[in-house]
């Protein structure tokens, strides 16, 4: 399914309080944050294209990935069975899930928990509760990031600077 300028209202508003469906659900280019008033959740992708972005009241979810060309936001979770990235920042009310890494522009911030079972963390800032990289991996995954609060419990924190150094 695909969202254009057409489905929104005056605020941005998706015509539809929320999406439950089994396609792909995709976003035209330079709408801005499209909001959604509950949940968006499909057993397939999220794709937004650059210069969109998605905010649910509730949780966002997605049976592969989410990517979005601006931020990531949800009033509960984000869950990816694969990866999640924004051009900006991800926000979620009590956690961010992916099945491999989580990737933002600015930040990436949670009430609860941050956890990739196979990836890597990267992004300007990490904020939550506990935050945990590859959690089912034998390999050490990175957070590449500054932690704001929260305790690390699994991965290697990696400063901005280590990282350029290495590339």
């Amino acid at each position: 399914m695909r969202i254009s300028k057409d489905d929104l209202d005056q605020n941005n508003y998706y015509k539809q309080d929320g999406i439950y469906t089994d396609e792909p659900i995709e976003a035209d280019e330079n709408l801005g944050l499209v909001r959604f008033r509950k949940s968006v959740r499909t057993t397939k992708h999220i794709f937004f294209k650059a210069g969109s972005g998605i905010e649910a009241g509730l949780g966002i979810e997605a049976g592969f990935g989410i990517k979005a060309g601006l931020g990531i936001k949800a009033g509960w979770g984000i869950e990816a069975g694969w990866g999640i990235e924004a051009g900006s920042g991800i926000e979620a009310g009590w956690g961010i899930e992916a099945g491999f890494g989580i990737k933002a522009g600015s930040g990436i911030e949670a009430g609860s928990g941050i956890i990739t079972f196979f990836g890597n963390i990267v992004g300007k800032f990490v904020s939550a509760l506990r935050i945990c990289a590859g959690f089912d991996k034998v390999e050490e995954c990175t957070i590449t990031a500054e932690v704001r609060k929260g305790t690390v419990i699994l991965g290697k924190v990696i400063s901005e600077e280590q990282n350029q150094q290495t590339t």
